[in-house]
């Protein structure tokens, strides 16, 4: 008797199991093709599944290894920060609250008065938004002088029923401070981010860096109506509480800040990474030079580095019977290397890039160098220095760009630049 040949071709499995970091999952194709994912097992203690549900609503994907360095630093002060920020509102609105009740004037002429108290927020708004290019530059610093002038304003709120004759001057005066520092916060936020984008990741970044600041400014708020309502229900309780919060505020941005490592040249860190290499021949990152950068004055001349200034204009550095002979030391360049007594002036084309603001940063630093063991003229020891910028730079890019630096633009704020 003949047998019939009973195979069959296998059949792919309906579901099947993944096991990860002691985690069972299920996944299974559904009849329109969907797959679905169900969790079967999960042997980790309860303490552990909290902290993992909350490092994937609040932290970006792959957190610590999407990020850069500081990035926990940053996010702990940073939920400091509005903390204290959002119970200070509370306490400021229920002053003006307050403030605006013991007026005598008709409800009408109160509610003009909000009205022009808020136009001048958009008018500190409107003044803070022609600075945009300083921000770029200065990031950090502009970041801690809006959560300044943000704390001013609500100051100036707080104590507006200690006279309540001055309501519109004062609140439109604290509003116009809190029109600016939005601006200036807002218009800083990108680039502090932009610092921790290690993956491409930036908007993972935002979207969880804002879900932690909504996160503690409800809880802030939360703690300012506690505080309204009980020790800050009187001035004098206000008084002693709301400078603590704002101490507490203004710190917390500075932490925030100097956990940043911004990696984009700007006069101050361009210098650093300079003094550093002349130094110890090797070049620094952005986080190392964080915590060493100098955010209330960044315009510092840096001895080390050539003690060079950059952005001032070119008829006030160089006599126009001097311009000629300064262009021909370097004419294939984007700048111009103007030596002086006490510093070196280095005025960039208008279309220099942050490699053209290294390069002839590098010759200012090598010709001061040079100069103090070297009895040459000033302009044999310009092409000297010149020279030896050339043989070295390329080096020295690469490692500008492994190390994390963009050196694709130089951010010089407002300085002035020239073009022929």
């Amino acid at each position: 008797m003949q047998k019939k040949d009973t195979d069959k071709e296998p059949q792919s499995p309906d579901f099947w199991i993944e096991t990860f970091d002691t985690v069972g999952r299920r996944y299974k194709f559904e009849a329109n093709g969907r797959l679905s994912v169900k969790v079967v097992d999960d042997s980790r203690q309860v303490v552990h599944r909290i902290v993992h549900s909350f490092l994937n609503k609040f932290f970006p994907t792959g957190y610590p290894y999407s990020v850069n360095e500081g990035y926990l630093r940053y996010t702990q002060f940073r939920a400091l920060q509005h903390f204290t920020s959002a119970a200070l509102s509370v306490l400021s609105t229920q002053s003006l609250l307050f403030a605006a009740g013991l007026r005598p004037t008709p409800a009408q002429a109160t509610a003009v008065s909000w009205i022009l108290k808020d136009g001048m927020q958009h008018v500190g708004k409107l003044i803070c938004s022609n600075l945009g290019a300083r921000m770029d530059s200065e990031p950090k610093r502009w970041r801690i002088l809006a959560d300044v002038l943000y704390d001013l304003g609500t100051g100036l709120e707080v104590i507006s029923p200690l006279c309540p004759h001055l309501f519109l001057e004062m609140a439109g005066l604290g509003n116009f401070a809190k029109g600016m520092a939005v601006v200036a916060a807002r218009a800083t936020r990108l680039p502090i981010y932009s610092s921790f984008a290690k993956e491409g990741n930036l908007s993972d970044l935002f979207a969880k860096g804002e879900a932690i600041s909504t996160l503690f400014n409800v809880a802030g708020i939360g703690a300012g109506i506690q505080l309204a309502s009980t020790i800050c229900s009187s001035m004098q309780g206000k008084m002693a509480v709301g400078p603590l919060l704002a101490v507490i505020h203004i710190y917390s941005v500075v932490e925030e800040m100097r956990a940043a490592p911004v990696n984009t040249l700007n006069p101050q860190r361009t210098a650093m990474i300079i003094a550093d290499f002349l130094k110890t021949g090797k070049i620094s990152s952005p986080a190392d030079l964080r915590y060493r950068e100098d955010l209330l004055f960044p315009g510092r001349v840096i001895e080390d580095a050539g003690s060079v200034t950059v952005g001032r204009a070119l008829h006030k550095v160089v006599k126009p019977s001097k311009l000629s002979k300064s262009r021909v030391f370097f004419p294939e360049e984007k700048f111009l290397i103007i030596r002086g007594n006490k510093c070196t002036d280095m005025v960039l084309e208008l279309n220099a890039t942050g490699e053209d603001a290294l390069r002839g940063w590098l010759v200012a630093a090598y010709a001061a160098s040079m100069e103090k063991s070297s009895h040459e003229p000033g302009e044999r020891v310009l092409q000297n220095a010149y020279s030896k910028m050339d043989s070295l730079f390329p080096s020295i890019l690469s490692e500008l760009k492994m190390k994390g630096w963009h050196t694709d633009r130089f951010l010089d704020g407002t300085g002035s630049r020239f073009a022929w």
